[in-house]
Protein backbone atom coordinates (compact mmCIF):
# COMPACT_ATOMS: atom_id res chain seq x y z
CA UNK A 1 0.00 0.00 0.00
CA UNK A 2 2.30 2.51 0.42
CA UNK A 3 3.88 1.77 -2.90
CA UNK A 4 1.29 3.18 -4.33
CA UNK A 5 1.00 6.16 -2.11
CA UNK A 6 4.78 6.73 -2.88
CA UNK A 7 3.57 6.80 -6.86
CA UNK A 8 0.57 8.93 -5.81
CA UNK A 9 2.92 11.22 -4.22
CA UNK A 10 5.52 11.47 -6.83
CA UNK A 11 2.80 11.63 -10.03
CA UNK A 12 1.03 14.33 -8.50
CA UNK A 13 4.24 16.41 -8.13
CA UNK A 14 4.68 19.76 -10.16
CA UNK A 15 7.49 18.92 -11.72
CA UNK A 16 6.77 15.48 -13.27
CA UNK A 17 3.17 17.31 -14.64
CA UNK A 18 5.32 20.18 -15.95
CA UNK A 19 8.05 17.39 -17.98
CA UNK A 20 4.25 15.56 -19.09
CA UNK A 21 3.59 18.84 -19.93
CA UNK A 22 6.91 19.69 -22.09
CA UNK A 23 6.90 16.37 -23.89
CA UNK A 24 3.50 16.95 -24.77
CA UNK A 25 3.94 20.30 -26.44
CA UNK A 26 7.10 19.01 -27.53
CA UNK A 27 5.83 16.35 -30.10
CA UNK A 28 3.53 18.82 -31.15
CA UNK A 29 6.30 21.36 -32.05
CA UNK A 30 7.94 18.60 -33.16
CA UNK A 31 5.08 17.64 -35.91
CA UNK A 32 4.97 21.66 -36.62
CA UNK A 33 8.70 21.45 -37.06
CA UNK A 34 8.65 18.87 -39.62
CA UNK A 35 5.69 19.38 -41.77
CA UNK A 36 7.94 23.47 -41.84
CA UNK A 37 10.61 21.70 -43.20
CA UNK A 38 9.00 19.55 -45.31
CA UNK A 39 6.07 20.99 -46.72
CA UNK A 40 7.78 25.03 -46.61
CA UNK A 41 10.87 25.03 -46.22
CA UNK A 42 12.95 22.25 -48.30
CA UNK A 43 10.59 22.79 -51.62
CA UNK A 44 12.19 26.16 -52.64
CA UNK A 45 15.66 24.96 -51.61
CA UNK A 46 14.70 22.18 -54.19
CA UNK A 47 13.56 23.92 -56.72
CA UNK A 48 16.46 26.84 -56.15
CA UNK A 49 18.92 23.67 -56.77
CA UNK A 50 17.14 22.50 -60.03
CA UNK A 51 13.92 20.55 -58.95
CA UNK A 52 15.45 18.77 -56.60
CA UNK A 53 12.66 16.52 -54.20
CA UNK A 54 15.02 15.99 -50.73
CA UNK A 55 12.99 13.48 -49.66
CA UNK A 56 13.25 11.13 -52.43
CA UNK A 57 17.09 11.38 -52.68
CA UNK A 58 18.57 7.88 -52.50
CA UNK A 59 21.39 5.53 -53.33
CA UNK A 60 20.82 1.79 -54.18
CA UNK A 61 23.10 -0.52 -52.71
CA UNK A 62 21.98 -3.10 -53.41
CA UNK A 63 19.01 -3.75 -56.44
CA UNK A 64 15.82 -5.43 -55.14
CA UNK A 65 14.50 -8.49 -55.69
CA UNK A 66 11.79 -8.14 -57.78
CA UNK A 67 12.76 -4.71 -59.70
CA UNK A 68 15.84 -4.11 -61.44
CA UNK A 69 16.97 -0.41 -61.22
CA UNK A 70 16.31 2.96 -61.96
CA UNK A 71 13.65 3.30 -59.34
CA UNK A 72 11.20 6.20 -59.51
CA UNK A 73 11.43 6.73 -56.16
CA UNK A 74 12.44 5.58 -52.68
CA UNK A 75 8.87 4.09 -51.98
CA UNK A 76 9.85 2.57 -55.73
CA UNK A 77 13.16 1.45 -54.26
CA UNK A 78 12.06 0.23 -50.98
CA UNK A 79 9.20 -1.97 -52.75
CA UNK A 80 11.39 -3.73 -54.66
CA UNK A 81 13.38 -5.18 -51.80
CA UNK A 82 16.42 -2.53 -52.85
CA UNK A 83 19.17 -1.58 -50.04
CA UNK A 84 19.11 2.24 -50.02
CA UNK A 85 21.16 4.68 -48.27
CA UNK A 86 18.17 8.20 -47.61
CA UNK A 87 20.11 10.17 -47.35
CA UNK A 88 17.53 13.28 -48.62
CA UNK A 89 15.54 12.44 -45.54
CA UNK A 90 19.05 12.43 -43.39
CA UNK A 91 19.38 15.73 -44.94
CA UNK A 92 15.79 17.07 -44.25
CA UNK A 93 15.90 15.22 -40.70
CA UNK A 94 18.99 17.42 -40.19
CA UNK A 95 17.32 20.92 -40.88
CA UNK A 96 14.59 19.50 -38.83
CA UNK A 97 16.66 19.34 -36.22
CA UNK A 98 18.85 22.96 -36.08
CA UNK A 99 14.89 24.34 -36.17
CA UNK A 100 13.84 22.44 -32.93
CA UNK A 101 17.36 23.12 -31.53
CA UNK A 102 17.35 26.86 -32.18
CA UNK A 103 13.74 27.31 -31.42
CA UNK A 104 14.66 25.40 -27.91
CA UNK A 105 17.56 27.79 -27.47
CA UNK A 106 15.71 30.94 -28.22
CA UNK A 107 13.27 29.52 -25.69
CA UNK A 108 15.55 28.86 -23.25
CA UNK A 109 17.27 31.98 -23.48
CA UNK A 110 14.44 33.76 -23.08
CA UNK A 111 13.40 31.83 -19.63
CA UNK A 112 16.59 32.60 -18.27
CA UNK A 113 16.37 36.47 -18.93
CA UNK A 114 12.92 36.31 -17.24
CA UNK A 115 14.16 34.56 -13.75
CA UNK A 116 14.87 37.29 -11.31
CA UNK A 117 18.12 37.71 -10.50
CA UNK A 118 19.05 37.98 -6.71
CA UNK A 119 20.67 41.08 -5.46
CA UNK A 120 24.23 40.81 -4.57
CA UNK A 121 25.05 40.53 -0.45
CA UNK A 122 26.13 43.74 0.31
CA UNK A 123 30.07 43.58 0.81
CA UNK A 124 32.03 44.58 3.90
CA UNK A 125 34.45 47.46 3.14
CA UNK A 126 37.98 45.89 3.71
CA UNK A 127 39.86 49.04 3.48
CA UNK A 128 39.58 52.53 4.82
CA UNK A 129 41.15 55.77 3.76
CA UNK A 130 44.11 57.54 5.10
CA UNK A 131 42.60 60.91 7.00
CA UNK A 132 46.25 62.59 6.29
CA UNK A 133 46.98 61.82 2.57
CA UNK A 134 43.22 59.47 1.60
CA UNK A 135 45.26 56.59 0.82
CA UNK A 136 43.25 53.20 0.41
CA UNK A 137 45.19 51.11 3.20
CA UNK A 138 43.79 47.80 5.27
CA UNK A 139 41.50 48.72 8.48
CA UNK A 140 43.48 46.85 10.81
CA UNK A 141 46.81 49.13 9.60
CA UNK A 142 47.79 51.13 12.28
CA UNK A 143 50.15 53.38 10.60
CA UNK A 144 49.79 54.60 6.49
CA UNK A 145 52.23 52.60 4.15
CA UNK A 146 51.85 55.87 1.96
CA UNK A 147 52.54 59.14 4.42
CA UNK A 148 53.71 57.16 7.38
CA UNK A 149 51.42 58.75 9.56
CA UNK A 150 50.26 57.11 12.78
CA UNK A 151 46.71 55.97 12.83
CA UNK A 152 46.42 54.71 16.61
CA UNK A 153 43.26 56.08 17.98
CA UNK A 154 41.60 58.12 15.02
CA UNK A 155 38.33 56.41 14.28
CA UNK A 156 37.76 54.51 10.69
Amino acid sequence: MSMMKEFKEFAVKGNVIDMAVGIIIGGAFGTIVKSLVEDVIMPPIGLLLGNVDFSNLFAVLKAGETVLPPYASLADAKAAGAVTIAYGSFINNVVTFLIVAWAVFMLVKGINSLKRKEPAAPVAPSEKPCPYCATAIPLAAKRCPHCTSELIGLSA
